[in-house]
């Protein structure tokens, strides 16, 4: 009888925050506790007490909010990733335009590029980030000066869409392409046209992802034909071994920090990790992981690692950004917020931030 009557005082009085005396099970009479401080709208007195009371939270992030919202774009964004030193954002979408970003504060948009012709499907940045690549819809690959904001360079050579791009981690400033037209093109960024061109000359089908190996020696590939491509680039034309496993098509790729290990992203609501080292004894697939879904929209959802190479994250159509455990492929985290499909996600290089784009137009960082 007094744990019902403290339920119902609990109910009517938000001032109610701690119960004197013994009132029964404590274990109830706090959970109870917990649940009316969460029904309490932030501009209450209960949350006034309790911040005095146990201190507020320290801020984990230089993000002045838990959760920042990003506007500007006036289409579906379908790329976005943080550049090298986690100062800056980039992203890019259906109006054609790449979007930088500051990553502090109210993440304020710095800059508008223009040199696009066609949305943007895919960005990637070089190296230290003193470019970003863009993969467009007008059939080329754009380079962006980050010094002078302006384009300095556009990969002419495909004859469709171009989905995907990809710079080498080290070596020569290599940049690989995919595009609809079946082919993978290596380029040079120091001469004009295509080094090296990539193609299954047996079955062309588009291709919608692709991705440099740790050595840059290596170039892997995706599309339709639900197979990853593992191409030799020291040899023409040549594929070393295939990764077979996804049902549907290969949306996206990523390579891990260490280089070791490849995730894809696929339509049949899968992502897999594989083993992509030289040697290795036992089957590639490492682990596949479920949780997220694509739609009849067929958009080209990708992949992402963390900078430590301990969690996981893909796009996904059901407008929830979802966080694996990369070790035992438990989801740590489904987080709402987009009112369209999630394109991408990105983990932030230091900084506990990941930033999400989707079919909406907007950008979030969490």
């Amino acid at each position: 009888r007094r744990t019902a009557d403290f339920d119902r005082e609990m109910l009517g009085n938000k001032r109610a925050l701690v119960a004197t005396g013994p009132v029964g099970n404590g274990d109830h009479i706090d959970k109870k506790i917990r649940m009316a401080t969460a029904l309490v709208p932030s501009s209450s007195d209960v949350k006034k007490q309790i911040i005095e009371s146990k201190g507020q939270l320290p801020r984990t992030s230089t993000l002045e909010a838990p959760t920042m919202l990003l506007t500007g774009h006036s289409g579906p964004i379908y790329a976005c990733k943080f550049g090298p030193d986690g100062k800056t954002m980039a992203s890019g979408g259906q109006d054609k335009l790449l979007f930088l970003w500051t990553v502090e504060g109210k993440c304020d948009n710095t800059a508008t590029l223009k040199g696009c012709d066609g949305p943007i499907l895919d960005l990637d940045w070089y190296r230290a980030g003193e470019f970003v690549l863009c993969a467009s819809a007008d059939k080329t690959g754009v380079v962006f000066d980050m010094e002078t904001q302006e384009k300095i360079k556009r990969l002419r050579g495909h004859t469709s869409f171009v989905n995907s791009i990809c710079s080498s981690r080290r070596g020569d400033p290599y940049v690989i392409t995919a595009s609809d037209d079946g082919s993978c093109k290596m380029w040079d960024l120091r001469i004009r046209g295509a080094t090296k061109t990539m193609k299954d000359d047996k079955m062309t089908l588009p291709l919608l992802t692709c991705a440099f190996s740790d050595d840059s020696l290596q170039a892997f590939t995706g599309g339709i034909d639900e197979k990853i491509k593992v191409w030799d680039l020291r040899k023409e034309n040549t594929v070393s071994y295939t990764l077979d496993g996804h049902g549907d098509c290969v949306t996206g790729l990523e390579l891990s920090p260490d280089g070791r290990y490849l995730l894809s992203n696929s339509m049949d609501n899968s992502l897999i990790s594989w083993d992509v080292r030289a040697y290795v004894s036992t089957k590639r697939m490492v682990r596949r992981f479920g949780g997220h879904r694509h739609n009849m929209d067929k958009t080209l959802l990708k992949a992402a690692w963390s900078s430590d190479g301990s969690r996981i994250s893909a796009g996904s159509a059901d407008r929830f950004v979802y966080v694996w455990d990369a070790l035992d492929g438990r989801i740590l985290y489904k987080l709402p917020g987009h009112q369209g499909s999630v394109n991408e996600v990105d983990f932030h290089p230091s900084e506990p931030i990941i930033a999400s784009c989707a079919n909406d137009k907007k950008n979030l960082c969490w």
